[in-house]
């Protein structure tokens, strides 16, 4: 059973919300009756598909393109959404990228060099920090809350890479420290996904026929699991902030 809060006149900012876990927490937040500015990259063809279709459903949804690995494009693509919808109540860190099509072995120094270093850090890390900058006045207007999407890869033993897992690593640690700057007014949590069921630029093992059987609960996430997850860590959990959870169908146990 899906999680049910009342969100009428609430606005929320998922970046990277055109595709996978973005998109079911974009889902989430209108079925419960918010306004949705939903971010992707200017050249992503599936924003401009997902504004059309979730208009057509009646659904209250702004475009936000613009690339959070942007130091300029950012805080523009912030004000602007944070304008149009005329406020903020949640802010979903949701955008990412592994930079490669395959995992890279630890071992590989070569091929994570520091221009790799330098794409994944500008885009996991120090995108949700531009992201959480632009919109925390209008966060401490309105009480609300952020929720950044990690990775359990973040506590090491695989991911993308070596630097994938260092970002979302400091992600979750950026998590704590911005739970500290924006108490208590704001709340800052993250969840750490595990397998994801669909679409995206890195094919993991995961993706492999049988993978599921080692998973506790025998099924790999969808977008609809991780974005119940963030609907309640941002609706909802008013007792908790600066906390990762992981969202891995027991993964990790």
């Amino acid at each position: 059973m899906l999680a049910s809060y009342d969100l009428t006149g609430k606005k929320a900012l998922v970046t990277g919300g055109a595709s996978g876990i973005g998109l079911g927490a974009v889902k989430a937040f209108l079925r419960c009756g918010a306004t949705v500015a939903i971010n992707d990259l200017p050249s992503s063809p599936r924003l401009p598909e997902v504004i059309a279709e979730l208009s057509a459903e009646g659904h209250a949804v702004v475009a936000a393109p613009g690339n959070v690995g942007d130091a300029e494009d950012t805080p523009h693509m912030m004000r602007r959404a944070i304008d149009d919808m005329g406020g903020l109540d949640f802010l979903i860190n949701n955008a990412g990228t592994p930079g490669t099509p395959q995992p890279i072995p630890p071992s590989d120094f070569e091929r994570q060099d520091e221009d790799f270093w330098n794409l994944l850090l500008n885009v996991n890390l120090i995108g949700p920090y531009r992201c959480t900058k632009a919109a925390a006045n209008a966060l401490r207007e309105s009480g609300g809350a952020i929720v950044n999407t990690a990775s359990i890869s973040a506590h090491g033993n695989g991911g993308s890479s070596s630097v994938y897992c260092a970002t979302k690593a400091g992600l979750v640690n950026l998590t704590k420290e911005w739970a500290r700057a924006l108490a208590p007014v704001v709340r800052v949590n993250a969840i750490a996904p595990g397998a994801v069921d669909s679409a995206w630029m890195c094919r993991f093992p995961s993706q492999d026929a049988g993978f599921d059987r080692a998973i506790p609960l025998q099924r790999i996430g969808t977008p609809v699991d991780y974005g119940e997850a963030i609907l309640f860590l941002s609706a909802g959990a008013d007792y908790i902030t600066g906390q990762t959870i992981n969202v891995d169908g027991g993964l990790t146990t």
